[in-house]
C-alpha cells in the first residue's frame, strides 16, 4: 500500500483557466456537464469515485435495490472525448485557502482560478454523540449496507434465541425524523413486514415487530404540504406504522431509545434521518458560513470572494422567497450547477453573470404500494395511485445512465407482480462498535 507521501494529484498544467469542483454529487456534476473544456480545465475531487442517486438510497437499505443500480461512476461520466480536459481524483480535501487561491488535499496541494464548493451535507446529530456512536444513519452506500446487514441479521438472530426480550428488541426498529426519508424506510420495512419477511422466516411472528417513526414536529413530513402530511399519516397507520409526534429521542446507547417523554424502547436498530449540517471545507473565514452553510449571493459566490462559489446544499442563498435559503433536494442543486456552468464562461469574457431563479418542480414522497403524496406547482396536493405512478417515472427518469434506469424499472416491476426484495443479501456481516453478542456470534461464524 503506497504512503500519502509517495501520492501525487498529477494534474497535468495547462494556458486554460482552472475549475476546481469539490464534490461530485448533483451541483457538481451538472456545472462539470455544463463547462466547455475548450475554455477551461476541470478538476473535481470527491471521497467516493461515484455520482449517487440518493433519494434511493433507503431501496438499498431495505434490500430493494444494489447500489450499482442507483450509482454512477463519475470516471464513466466524463470519460469521453467531449471532456478531454475533465479530472478527477478519489481524494479528501483537507482544507482551502481563498487568499493563495489553493485546495489541499491528503496527497498534496492545487491551484485553482475559479473553486466551486459542491460537498452537500452530513448528518447532524445536534452534539449527542451517544446517538452517533450507535444509531444508524442513512447518507451513503455503504451505509446503507451496513443497515442492510443490520435489518437481516436481527432476523437471523431473532429466529435462533429462545430470549423472548431479546427477540422483540431485535424485531423492533425505530425510525428518528419523519421526513421524505424517514416515511419512505417506514413504509418500506412496513411492506417488507407484510409480503416478504413472513415467508423468509416462518418461525417468527411478524405481527410482534414493531416499526417506530419519531419525530420531534406535530406531523409527518413537515417538508411538504398539510395535505401531503394528513395523507401519509393515513397511509403509514394502513401500513400498521407506530408514529411518535412531537417528542424526541434524547439518547440511545445501542439497546435502548430514551425519549424525552421519559418513554424507553428496546430495540437494536436506531435509524438516524433527523436532521443534515452542512459538510463544510475548513479554511473559509466565520463571515462566510451561517447555520452551519456557506453564504452565497444570487450568483452562487461566496460572500467576500469573487472567484469562489458554492451550489447545492451546502449553500446558503437568501432570497425573498427563501429567506431561508434553499430546500435540501436535488433541484436546487442541479439548477444551481447548470447556471454556474453558462456563468463561469460569462465571468471569463467579463460579462453580467445571470441571477439564480429557483423553479420549483414540487416535491414527492412514496409511503409503500400505490401510496404516495404530491405536492406539485400550481398549488397542486394529490396522493394514492397516481402520485405513486408519478413518483415511479419522475425518479426512473432522474437516474443517471440507461443501465440503471433499465435495472431499476425492471426490479420495480419484478417485485410489483412478486412482492418480493429480490437482494436479501448480507454480504458483509454489520457488527456494530460496543455489540459483544454479535462479534462472539461472527466470529464463531467465520473461524473455519
Amino acid at each position: 500500500m503506497l504512503e500519502p507521501e509517495q501520492l501525487s494529484l498529477n494534474i497535468p498544467d495547462s494556458t486554460k483557466p482552472r475549475v476546481v469542483i469539490i464534490g461530485g454529487g448533483f451541483g457538481g456534476i451538472n456545472l462539470a456537464k455544463k463547462l466547455p473544456n475548450k475554455d477551461f480545465q476541470v478538476v473535481m475531487f470527491d471521497r467516493q469515485n461515484y455520482h449517487g442517486f440518493w433519494p434511493l438510497l433507503y431501496q438499498v437499505a431495505t434490500a430493494g435495490l444494489e447500489p450499482d443500480s442507483i450509482a454512477e461512476p463519475l470516471r464513466k461520466m466524463f470519460g469521453s472525448d467531449k471532456y478531454p480536459d475533465f479530472h478527477f481524483r478519489l481524494v479528501k480535501v483537507t482544507g482551502v485557502d481563498p487568499t493563495a487561491r489553493v485546495v489541499s488535499t491528503v496527497i498534496g496541494d492545487i491551484s485553482y482560478d475559479y473553486l466551486v464548493i459542491a460537498t452537500g451535507t452530513k448528518p447532524n446529530y445536534f452534539g449527542n454523540d451517544q446517538i452517533k456512536k450507535f444509531s444508524f444513519p442513512l447518507k451513503q452506500v455503504p451505509e446503507a449496507l451496513n443497515l442492510r446487514s443490520q435489518i437481516l441479521q436481527c432476523f437471523e438472530q431473532a429466529n435462533m434465541t429462545r430470549d423472548a426480550e431479546m427477540r422483540q428488541a431485535l424485531m423492533n426498529f425505530v425510525i428518528v425524523g419523519a421526513g421524505p426519508t424517514g416515511v419512505e424506510l417506514a413504509g418500506s420495512l412496513a411492506e417488507m413486514r407484510s409480503h416478504v419477511l413472513p415467508t423468509d422466516y416462518p418461525g417468527l411472528d411478524f405481527g410482534k415487530m414493531n416499526i417506530i417513526l419519531v419525530e420531534g414536529m406535530d406531523r409527518v413530513l413537515p417538508p411538504m404540504s398539510a395535505e401531503a402530511s394528513e395523507k401519509t399519516y393515513k397511509y403509514l397507520k394502513e401500513l400498521g406504522v407506530d408514529m411518535r409526534l412531537g417528542t424526541l429521542v434524547s439518547s440511545y446507547d445501542g439497546d435502548v431509545a430514551t425519549l424525552k417523554n421519559g418513554e424507553q424502547i428496546k430495540t437494536n436498530t436506531l435509524i438516524w434521518a433527523a436532521g443534515v449540517a452542512g459538510a463544510l471545507v475548513d479554511g473559509l473565514p466565520e463571515t462566510s458560513v451561517e447555520r452551519g452553510r456557506i453564504l452565497v449571493n444570487e450568483y452562487s459566490q461566496v460572500l467576500g470572494f469573487d472567484n469562489v462559489f458554492a451550489i447545492g446544499d451546502i449553500a446558503f442563498m437568501k432570497t425573498p422567497e427563501f429567506p431561508k435559503g434553499h430546500p435540501g433536494v436535488a433541484q436546487p442543486a442541479i439548477q444551481q450547477g447548470k447556471l454556474l456552468g453558462k456563468n463561469l464562461p460569462r465571468l471569463l469574457r467579463g460579462e453580467a453573470l445571470e441571477p439564480f431563479k429557483y423553479k420549483d418542480k414540487g416535491s414527492l414522497a412514496i409511503i409503500g404500494r400505490n401510496r404516495a403524496v404530491a405536492d406539485l406547482p400550481g398549488n397542486l396536493h394529490f396522493g394514492g395511485f397516481f402520485a405513486w405512478i408519478v413518483w415511479l417515472f419522475v425518479h426512473v427518469m432522474a437516474l443517471v445512465g440507461f443501465r440503471n434506469k433499465l435495472v431499476v424499472l425492471s426490479n420495480w416491476a419484478y417485485r410489483f407482480f412478486t412482492y418480493e426484495n429480490g437482494t436479501r443479501l448480507i454480504i458483509r456481516p454489520f457488527v456494530r462498535r460496543g455489540d459483544r453478542v454479535r462479534r462472539k456470534f461472527i466470529d464463531k461464524y467465520e473461524a473455519d
